[in-house]
């Protein structure tokens, strides 16, 4: 084996600007140097064994001159030394030497000091030569009885490594072990004992447990972990000792420890999926989210309760508990609110809907009395969102939501405020019979309202779905009062030549001295300027919104009054009056154009409001049936499919998450037998422990594997080329925060190789976790190299570098081989993920990074071509399949996907097929990303350059 293959434990930190010292010198320090001088000769020695060093020769000084030495420091660096040196001769028998070195270790393991013999015991559990420990045996188990638990729990893993290697040593081991469990009283010495039992002798374990099962939730929790690993494993095994274990199981939810309750937890699911097991888990999962403060823990948590969820069976026992589960809501954190908001509506029902709905339409209200806070608007947003999901499913709700949530219109965070505007446009389309209602709550709040997008879609609402008399005359009389006194050009000169005269009646405040740097005093007028911004303040909320130039809300403002006057004319028969209410429309319209014309907005009128606005004059000045229905019939049809097309998709998008979730067992497959079933095929039995021990080294299995294509050897890269002296390629391993570089290094040539360094340079947002330790090749050896990069952020990388080398013998200089670049490819950090429209184009406006890329493919088909980019990207098509079907020569669609670091990647394609070219005439067009960081926009940008031509393979 070359060095790089040696099993090694301790790993230590070599600085790499030292130089190595000589041999000679090293030997005068251990023969003759004082304490500190040895110590400092003994760490060099050490390291330069790491290195691949050979130091025969110091071997028989250090037994001489350092081992006898009592100074602590000295012995750990000792109980390192050994474990690193070579104890064999090339022929595999064990060194002469090492007699005395077993001998003194025989006597540390005596020494009155406690720390001494346990960590001498420690060092012993690294030791892979039998013939060493032989000698020991005795001492050791006489460690059992030491006085010191830090001995004895040390002792015991000790037998433990040693039963495991060399069992002839120590045959008697589980049954010295279980001896010395039944007496132990340290907590600490009985978990390591109880381990030992697990794994060397479960019979025993299980003898122990059964004679303290009624005890177990008095021990310490570490001794309890192991105990519900032992349950969890036996039954696993053996399904028939379930009952004899259950109890004990149930009782651990009750223990002091978070970590034993959610193991417990976890364990008791699996045991038994029973629904008073279910809901016992499901109770202490939430107990544990509610109480442990760190956030992390309480979203790890409420996963596993999504977890149990999703199984058919549990789910209907999870919604007893939708109530206990919304008391996560107390948690300050939107995340964890965010997933429990989730989690509630999924199990929602109609058993439960109305109690959901009181604790909602609470939390609502909470969030107005809170103070302003950042993550105040958006969990106000999500609340909003949650009732009108709930109102969706179950209409019978609506009634009692849609009071509260109005309230919500005045609102100064606009985003809260549309969320609600759509609700209430969803609402008063979908149920007629709570129309009155919300036309009643609409006009109260009107007024209040703060923000033009949202005054232009309650304008719209009142407008379309006013149909009495009484109030359409209301929603007249609240745009009258929101508008103030017109015409508005002559009350707005009138309030400019008041506020002149005002001026001069302002009384004159006492003046203030202000002394300047060169010493004199300066005056400075207290007369009040800020007149103008009160006479603003005093505005009516919709001249404000003119004045500002925002002529926008005035063509919606203008199609309301045609709907309300076309719809009063067809109600009232009174001449007189249809005439007196149609002249009053187009009075407000007129001055409302008299007014953008004018030069008292701060902004024109554009000539799209103008048109808008002139076209509902000419149409209440003709009252033709055509119009009527344009305006009073086919606005609704058109928010009626669009509502109706949305459900359909939100029904179709549960359909298929119900189907994944349903297990569908067909006629003919083939029915398992516990008791037939071989160990290596029960699947559905896959120790947890096992996995989640695997999951936290980043080696999980993914099942993908099985595929030959997605074989390691795709994700090798050569790095050097054949001819070169040193061969070198390389397996890259993404494991989502880390990059895992398995470098095979191959000394081609006929010379020993020292000091072959591996040395590596990042470019982009990767770091190299630590430098690959040297090593020495012989002629035609190989060895595996490996190293750390940590990713920090979503975009392409390159890692690059060469290998350096001495030639054993030569006075040359270095030598060094230049090694080929590795890309790691974005691909590997970006997700599909989902967003509203809103948050899409909010997300669209506030990104600053934009990337244009050209379309230039072979493909000629638009919808193939889409499919291409979303395949190659890994991004989630955001547009709807109903808008992208047919053909019109000409597409448009919204992407977007997030990375693992959370950040957003946005991209509109806009491309159209050239139809005067021919029928296999390229799609052609552009695809606009845009990205908050630049790297992932230029990332993504050139991800797209290169895989935009189909490839004929």
């Amino acid at each position: 084996m070359t060095a790089a293959e040696n099993v090694c434990y301790t790993l230590i930190n070599v600085s790499s600007d030292s130089e190595p010292p000589s041999e000679v010198s090293l030997k005068t320090d251990l023969e003759k140097g004082e304490i500190k001088a040895k110590t400092e000769a003994l760490k060099k020695v050490i390291i330069m064994i790491l290195n691949g060093e050979k130091l025969p020769g110091l071997l028989m000084t250090i037994i001489r001159f350092v081992l006898p030495l009592q100074d602590h420091t000295i012995k750990k660096l000792l109980l390192v030394f050994w474990e690193i040196v070579p104890k064999t001769t090339l022929d595999g028998k064990l060194l002469q030497e090492m007699i005395l070195v077993c001998d003194a270790y025989r006597k540390d393991l005596q020494h009155p000091n406690e720390f001494i013999r346990g960590s001498t015991l420690r060092f012993l559990c690294k030791l892979k030569e039998s013939e060493l420990l032989e000698p020991l045996m005795p001492a050791i188990r006489a460690c059992l009885e030491h006085r010191h638990s830090y001995v004895r729990r040390n002792a015991v893993l000790a037998i433990y490594t040693i039963y495991r290697n060399f069992e002839h040593l120590i045959p008697d081991a589980p049954e010295l072990i279980h001896d010395f469990l039944v007496n132990e009283k340290d907590a600490s010495c009985k978990r390591n004992a109880f381990m030992m039992l697990i794994h060397a002798d479960q019979d025993r374990a299980l003898d122990y447990l059964s004679t303290c099962i009624d005890q177990v939730h008095t021990f310490g929790d570490i001794l309890q972990l192991v105990i519900v690993e032992l349950i969890y494993k036996v039954c696993h095994a053996n399904p028939s000792e379930r009952a004899r274990f259950i109890r004990c199981i149930y009782n651990l939810l009750q223990s002091s420890s978070p970590a034993v309750k959610y193991e417990a937890a976890g364990t008791l699911v699996t045991l038994s999926s029973a629904p008073t097991a279910v809901k016992a888990a499901a109770q202490c999962y939430i107990d544990l989210i509610i109480k442990e403060s760190d956030n992390n823990v309480k979203l790890i948590v409420l996963d596993r309760l999504v977890e149990l969820k999703e199984h058919p069976t549990h789910e209907r026992v999870l919604q007893d508990l939708v109530m206990d589960i919304l008391r996560v809501l107390s948690t300050p954190d939107l995340e964890v609110r965010k997933k429990t908001l989730q989690l509630a509506l999924d199990l929602v029902s109609s058993r439960n809907v109305e109690e959901l709905v009181i604790v909602l339409k609470k939390e609502v209200i909470k969030t107005n009395n809170v103070t302003e806070h950042e993550d105040t608007d958006k969990y106000r947003q999500l609340l909003v969102r949650t009732l009108h999901s709930c109102s969706v499913r179950f209409p019978d709700m609506a009634a009692n939501v849609i009071p509260v949530l109005m309230e919500f219109l005045s609102d100064t965070n606009e985003a809260a405020a549309a969320d609600v505007l759509e609700f209430v446009r969803e609402a008063i389309q979908r149920f007629e019979s709570l129309r009155p209602l919300i036309i009643e709550k609409m006009l109260e709040v009107f007024h209040a309202i703060k923000t033009v997008k949202i005054y232009r879609g309650a304008l719209w609402i009142l407008g379309e779905y006013c149909s009495t008399k009484d109030d359409i005359q209301n929603v007249m009389t609240e745009i009258r009062r929101s508008l103030g006194e017109i015409p508005i050009v002559e009350h707005e000169i009138k309030r400019e030549t008041g506020e002149v005269k005002a001026d001069d009646e302002v009384s004159a405040a006492p003046a203030q001295k202000l002394v300047t740097e060169m010493g004199t005093y300066v005056t400075q007028s207290a007369l009040s300027s800020s007149r103008p911004s009160k006479k603003e303040e005093d505005r009516p909320p919709l001249r404000g919104f003119l004045m500002d130039g925002d002529f926008y809300v005035a063509a919606s403002l203008a199609t309301t009054l045609t709907k309300v006057a076309l719809r009063y004319v067809a109600i009232v028969q009174d001449k007189k009056k249809q005439n007196s209410f149609v002249a009053e429309s187009m009075l407000i319209m007129v001055t409302v154009l008299h007014l953008g014309k004018s030069s008292l907005p701060k902004k024109p009128i554009t000539d799209d409001d103008v048109d808008r606005i002139s076209l509902c004059l000419k149409v209440l000045s003709e009252c033709s049936p055509l119009m009527n229905d344009i305006f009073n019939k086919e606005c609704r049809r058109s928010l009626s499919h669009m509502l109706t097309v949305r459900l359909e998709e939100e029904k179709l998008s549960q359909k298929k998450e119900s189907e994944k979730r349903n297990v569908t067992v067909q006629a003919d497959d083939p029915i398992s037998f516990m008791q037939l079933t071989a160990k290596n095929e029960m699947t559905s039995k896959e120790d947890q422990f096992q996995l989640s021990l695997l999951a936290a080294m980043g080696n999980t299995q993914r099942k993908e594997a099985t595929d030959p294509l997605a074989s390691k050897l795709n994700k090798v890269t050569q790095l050097t080329g054949f001819s070169d002296p040193v061969y070198a390629e390389a397996y890259v391993h993404v494991n989502q925060y880390d990059i895992v570089l398995d470098v095979l290094v191959v000394n081609q040539t006929s010379d020993t190789l020292q000091s072959c360094t591996l040395e590596l340079a990042t470019l982009g947002d990767l770091k190299l976790v630590e430098k690959p330790s040297p090593l020495t090749l012989a002629p035609h050896d190989f060895a595996n190299i490996k190293a750390n990069v940590k990713v920090a952020s979503t975009e392409n990388g390159i890692i690059f570098g060469n290998i350096v080398y001495d030639v054993s013998g030569a006075a040359s200089d270095r030598n060094c081989v230049v090694l080929s670049d590795i890309h790691i490819d974005i691909m590997d950090y970006i997700q599909p993920a989902s967003c509203t429209d809103a948050e899409f184009r909010q997300m669209w406006a506030e990104f600053e990074w934009e990337n244009k890329v050209t379309v230039n493919t072979n493909i000629t088909d638009l919808n193939e071509y889409l499919q291409h980019i979303l395949k190659s990207t890994n991004m989630k098509c955001l547009t709807p399949e109903k808008a992208l079907s047919g053909f019109c020569g000409f597409m448009a669609a919204n992407l977007y996907a997030r990375s693992i670091f959370g950040e957003d990647a946005l991209a509109n394609v806009s491309i159209e097929k050239p139809i005067h070219l021919g029928p296999d005439a390229p799609v052609n067009g552009h695809i606009r990303i845009r990205a908050k960081s630049q790297g992932m926009a230029l990332s993504l940008g050139d991800k797209i350059n290169l895989s935009q031509k189909k490839s004929n393979v």
